[in-house]
């Protein structure tokens, strides 16, 4: 939770990503050898569905404390969601939210 203070690093926002991903995926018969990165694709590699998009959201909005984060921005592109998103993306938006170095 330290990125609520604004003093979080890009690199601890996404430690703290993987961390909520690898617990949410823990018993999911995915076999990801490369490991969790920046450049993990939540459709393509992890095998989500728009369900799982929802729970990883939540997991992250607890988290953080945070309610009132506008995910919509990195999930919806003119009106639509995306088709895929990556885990530096999802770091990208939430450095931006909390102001990170």
């Amino acid at each position: 939770m330290s990125a609520q203070g604004g003093t979080a690093t890009r690199e601890g926002i996404l430690a703290e990503v993987v961390k909520v991903l690898t617990e949410l995926t823990e018993d999911w018969d995915v076999d990801f050898g490369a490991g969790l990165g920046a450049d993990t694709r939540l459709v393509s590699d992890l095998s989500f569905e728009s369900i799982d998009v929802v729970h990883f959201v939540t997991a992250l909005e607890e988290h953080y404390g945070r309610r009132d984060l506008p995910f919509q921005d990195i999930l919806m592109e003119d009106g639509k969601y995306v088709e895929d998103i990556r885990v530096g993306d999802v770091v990208d938006f939430l450095a931006k939210q909390f102001g990170a170095a």
